[in-house]
């Protein structure tokens, strides 16, 4: 089972608990929009690339498209179906008025000059067209991308639009610099998100926060930021894995040293402040909570049997395949789901949007506010639903979203 055919699998489990119509399961079952653009690119060698850049548009019943763009040599149609249907899921389990999407071009960065990234990006963006816009599809960055991608974005978008509304296209991407737009804390926004879940987990079952030991794999935006806030709140963070490797410290790492290891060198491997392990012992170490924030399908079936902790809270998206949830909740381990735990980017991503179209500016402390209510109620409708459905977490989670965009389709109907 590839990514896409799981994610529609956990969409159609839902589907049937919650006897949603059969006419709105066919809508959500498939994306409305599959934009895939061929275009060249003038390397620094002189020579010439095409490359395939994807945006898939899922659904847009509740506002305009959002959702991320991907650069990773793993990037396909079929990945990005299935992310572009998580952000559907996930804007509508939260609350927010948009749709969903996800884009990509598979290609590694680290492949490419500061300078052919720019041109990949500006060709990619008048390619997308007018097929992306600050009321129509509005992009953000992903694996592989950042603040600056979304820079040339707007940039490119701005340009290319006419010049009396050059200055209200901000909004075309989230997820943008300070200086040019972007909200305050929407860089930690994903990693503050899956503290507030984890918060609210332990709120839910009589835990203390500073009490946990956390395993964490993936040290990039997400798992980096999430380790750094953990770890001021008490945390005690004694097991980091990524694509290098994997070090451990009984008595807590060292975080924000770990961090600027990994800054300068690109990997926890080599990190003096813990034992250097397998790949496999990340799964295998007794934790409290462990947070995967790579890739999808890094907590298979095999791993799932490696593993002893209470909790799973995705940060990544997908990271748990089917089988190896339904091994780990049969043994009385919680998985916080991914379209719950991981939504603080595209909450924030919303806070940014506002602030374009408005002219504002908020606080950090604002946003920081903002983004724990609105997860701690998506939380309390999750909780909710699982009392009434009597079901797992991921599928009380699909339930509240379904039931959301079910009640807009009952009240809009089908044009014509």
């Amino acid at each position: 089972m590839n990514i896409y055919e799981a994610a529609i699998a956990r969409f159609e489990h839902a589907a049937s608990i919650i006897s949603l119509p059969k006419d709105c399961r066919r809508i959500l079952a498939e994306p409305e929009n599959e934009i895939i653009v061929n275009f060249p690119v003038r390397l620094d060698s002189g020579s010439l690339k095409i490359f395939t850049g994807y945006r898939i548009q899922h659904n847009n019943i509740l506002g305009p498209y959002k959702g991320g763009l991907r650069f990773h040599p793993a990037v396909n149609l079929d990945e990005v179906r299935a992310l572009a249907a998580w952000m559907t899921f996930k804007t509508a389990l939260v609350g927010l008025p948009f749709g969903g999407a996800k884009g990509g071009i598979a290609l590694n960065p680290n492949d490419y000059s500061d300078l052919e990234i720019e041109r990949i990006v500006r060709r990619f963006t008048h390619a997308l067209g007018n097929n992306i816009g600050p009321e129509k599809d509005i992009p953000a960055p992903d694996v592989g991308t950042n603040s600056q991608t979304m820079d040339y974005i707007m940039d490119t978008y701005s340009n290319t639009s006419s010049p009396n509304s050059r200055h209200s296209v901000k909004g075309v991407v989230t997820g943008k610099s300070i200086e040019c737009g972007g909200s305050k804390g929407r860089d930690a926004a994903t990693g503050q998100g899956v503290l507030y879940s984890l918060r609210h987990w332990c709120g839910e079952n009589d835990i203390l926060l500073n009490s946990l030991s956390v395993g964490v794999q993936g040290l990039g935006n997400v798992g980096g930021h999430f380790a750094r806030l953990a770890a001021e709140q008490g945390c005690k963070i004694i097991i980091v894995g990524d694509h290098q490797g994997v070090v451990k410290n009984p008595e807590g790492l060292d975080v924000p040293k770990l961090l600027t290891w990994v800054k300068n060198t690109g990997s926890v491997l080599g990190f003096s402040g813990g034992d250097a392990l397998s790949a496999e012992d990340l799964f295998r170490e007794p934790v409290d909570v462990f947070v995967p924030a790579a890739l999808e399908n890094q907590i298979t079936i095999v791993r799932a049997k490696l593993m002893k902790c209470r909790v799973v809270i995705e940060a990544a998206n997908g990271p748990t395949t089917i089988e190896a949830e339904k091994y780990l909740t049969g043994v009385g381990v919680e998985v916080v789901p991914d379209i719950l735990a991981n939504s603080g980017g595209v909450i924030v991503s919303y806070f940014e949007w506002l602030q374009n179209k408005s002219g504002q500016a908020w606080s950090s402390k604002e946003v920081e506010l903002r983004l724990k209510d609105i997860i701690w109620e998506a939380h309390d409708r999750v909780t909710e639903q699982r009392r009434k459905l009597k079901c797992s977490f991921r599928d009380a989670a699909y339930a509240v979203a379904l039931l959301r965009l079910k009640d807009v389709y009952d009240r809009r109907g089908i044009f014509p």
